[in-house]
């Protein structure tokens, strides 16, 4: 028996709860034997980890209990080599300052403990099982399990075709800019808004960076709410993040720390050139397709991204880029699906 945790989801539909559901569903490890374990509200959710999913271990000597979203519960951990957590990131090591207080009361310390005792974990990068290897048991099995990258505000190739060709620029004119994700210090954000704000100072151009995604913790939101040129979208539905791509020039991102960046692979569906970090995740995501830059010298990101978009061609050449890097990353994380099923048999 396959247990999965899905009691973190029913809120918003963001990159963690899309991970679940692409690569922990039921159809995504068929035919395997896969059942969620669901819960509704934060006291479900805090019983069901801490009491259900430990007592269905206890019970059933036989099953195995996946973790793709919130660390496994301390009791959960007790279990050994029958629980195995899909790590997304070590920021909940890494980077304490930009936790929120839910998670550093109670996900820091399942994930450290889950980290220090379990023998094996499946993670989203290359670059986060380089991490991971230094927090966990020498003799711990870490597993590549990386997401297929799906068409998820429905672009299409045709339209996202016609969006390239039809983006043009003008020295003084519109430039657009655009970061989805969650508004929460570890984005970086400010670093954005000091980019754009080169962009419209240093280089003349009308530039505009617009915020996708819900308002998180530590006052982002606020402070870039007093920004010239930024643009506050909140949590948007796919049709209207859909429209805001195809309107795009440029998708930005300044993270100070990322497991994956999967919003940069899905972007690249609308054929925008992707400016990221330039960071061992990002170059392992992005290749040879994307352009990286340092968030922490703004002038040298702006003017990196002022020669971009005055390229000849530069839009038609990003969008095929974009294309290709898209179809090599998914042709990798097939197999790494078809592997991970391979290794679970046992378990069904």
């Amino acid at each position: 028996m396959i247990l999965v945790d899905h009691t973190h989801l029913g809120r918003t539909v963001t990159g963690l709860e899309r991970i679940t559901l692409e690569l922990f569903d039921p159809s995504a490890l068929a035919p395997l034997p896969i059942r969620p374990i669901r819960a509704a509200g934060r006291a479900g959710l805090i019983w069901a980890q801490q009491v259900e999913i430990p007592a269905r271990l206890a019970l059933h000597p036989r099953a195995l209990l996946l973790a793709p979203g919130f660390p496994p519960s301390i009791p959960a951990s007790l279990f050994g080599r029958r629980v195995v957590p899909y790590v997304h990131d070590c920021f909940l090591i890494t980077r304490p300052q930009d936790l929120n207080r839910r998670a550093a009361l109670y996900m820091a310390p399942a994930f450290r403990r889950a980290v220090a005792t379990l023998p094996w974990f499946l993670v989203n990068s290359r670059t986060t099982a380089g991490e991971l290897r230094g927090f966990c048991r020498p003799d711990a099995e870490i597993t590549l399990y990386r997401p297929i990258v799906r068409d998820v505000f429905a672009i299409g190739a045709e339209a996202s075709a016609r969006a390239a060709n039809a983006r043009r620029v003008e020295k003084g004119g519109r430039l657009d800019l655009i970061s989805i994700g969650t508004i929460e210090p570890r984005k970086n954000l400010a670093a954005a808004a000091e980019i754009v704000a080169a962009l419209r100072r240093r280089h003349g151009w009308d530039a505009r960076l617009h915020l996708v995604g819900r308002v998180g913790w530590g006052g982002e939101a606020e402070r870039l709410k007093e920004c010239e040129g930024v643009v506050l979208h909140g949590y948007a539905e796919p049709d209207r993040v859909r429209e805001l791509l195809a309107a795009s020039h440029v998708f930005l991102s300044t993270s100070h720390d990322e497991g994956l960046g999967l919003p940069l692979l899905e972007a690249q569906y609308a054929g925008l050139p992707i400016v990221a970090p330039d960071k061992p995740v990002f170059r392992e995501v992005l290749g040879e397709s994307g352009r990286f830059v340092d968030p922490a010298d703004p002038q040298a990101a702006a003017a990196a991204i002022d020669a971009l978009v005055r390229r000849p061609g530069a839009f038609a050449q990003a969008a095929a880029d974009a294309m290709a890097n898209v179809a090599r990353w998914n042709r990798e994380a097939e197999s790494d699906r078809r592997d991970l099923i391979d290794r679970l048999r046992p378990w069904a």
